[in-house]
């Protein structure tokens, strides 16, 4: 029995250490700064967490260029913000931009507890965005930049080009959502059909006593099986990560970037909205309809695998857009964040057809 307990207190000292190590190592709650081959902050480049008033809140986004003379680049997050994933899943973003990733309101670093979730919806979203726009437009002393909207924030950044073109160079979405019911409806009946197929037989049953309908839409009861089954299946945030506990949540832990109130706001806000704060407009949504056309050029990048925003949704939504150039790349290896797990492909695209103006990378047109 004495060892038992001697064991079992080292175990819990153990436990207690590692986890003050880990708060330890994430203190600090800025990020670090680009280097020369001396060690020195590289001249010109920009590495920091910011903060600013959009329409009466203040929000909070990180700023990062090795050259801040590069274009500017607005990343529009989806669910939750995904900056944290960067040190895991490099991106080369600030090799040529000036990246903002932003966290929208009432996500991550602009999460303020007791916010009305009714004040955070689509409209609001969408001014905000062109209200941050003009704030990066003065601030890097730019006439256009560009945006990119990923999962949730591809339906945020459709509406922003469609209403201000004059502001961006050029849109470009990755996981692109479009008609996101059926969407759903697609991943349900892929879901089922691949639980069956490899007999696993506790999410069937799930999944089973949860239908997506067209008719009936998305019941809450998927709602609580839907990250489970996607990532098991290899169809959900990238195509390599089987777990949101282990891939997210610890993965947001270990960052350096963000303080430890800061990542308790990241979870936060994540709690407060579930899927999205725009989830129930999303969902009623049809883009084809809202947004038929934009006065920029459109690059959709979609992974293969992806069934949170699924591709033959995002291509069927591509082929009716109307505008003035656009291209839809499809990436083999990927699930929803080909930003993350295909970035050396997503950069070719970048240089050679976003930066220029073409689409001759595109595998359509």
């Amino acid at each position: 029995m004495m060892v038992v307990m001697v064991v079992s207190g080292f175990l819990a000292v153990l436990a207690v250490a590692i986890v003050a190590l880990l708060l330890w190592w994430s203190w600090p709650g800025k990020p670090s700064p680009f280097l020369d081959e001396g060690g020195r902050p590289l001249p010109g480049s920009i590495s920091e967490k910011a903060r600013a008033a959009v329409n009466g809140l203040e929000q909070g986004m990180f700023l990062r260029a090795k050259d801040r003379t590069r274009p500017v680049l607005l990343y529009l997050h989806g669910g939750m913000p995904e900056y944290f994933l960067t040190r895991r899943y490099p991106t080369g973003l600030e090799t040529e931009f000036v990246v903002c990733w932003w966290e929208q309101r009432g996500a991550g670093l602009s999460y303020r507890p007791g916010m009305s979730p009714d004040s955070v919806n689509v409209e609001q979203l969408v001014a905000d965005t062109l209200a941050l726009t003009n704030h990066l437009r003065e601030r890097f002393g730019r006439d256009r930049i560009y945006v990119m909207g990923h999962s949730g924030g591809s339906f945020l950044g459709m509406h922003a080009v469609a209403r201000a073109p004059d502001l961006y160079h050029a849109y470009i979405g990755v996981a692109q959502m479009a008609h996101q019911l059926r969407s759903e409806k697609r991943a349900y009946d892929h879901m089922l059909g691949r639980c069956r197929a490899e007999r696993r037989t506790a999410l069937a049953r799930k999944l089973e006593a949860a239908p997506v309908t067209l008719e009936g839409g998305v019941p809450p009861a998927y709602l609580r099986v839907r990250d489970e089954a996607m990532h098991a299946l290899g169809v959900g945030t990238m195509r390599e990560m089987r777990s949101v506990a282990r891939g997210l949540f610890l993965t947001s832990l270990q960052s350096r970037d963000y303080t430890l109130a800061e990542k308790v706001s990241l979870w936060r806000g994540k709690a407060a909205t579930g899927v999205s704060s725009m989830w129930k407009e999303m969902l009623a949504a049809d883009l084809a309809e809202l947004v038929p056309a934009v006065g920029v050029p459109a690059y959709f990048l979609h992974g293969v695998h992806d069934y949170t925003c699924t591709c033959a949704e995002a291509s069927a939504y591509f082929d009716r857009l109307t505008a003035p150039l656009k291209g839809f790349y499809t990436f083999s290896e990927s699930a929803h964040s080909p930003l993350f797990e295909e970035p050396d492909k997503v950069m070719r695209i970048l240089r050679e057809d976003v930066l220029r103006g073409t689409n001759r990378l595109a595998d359509r047109t």
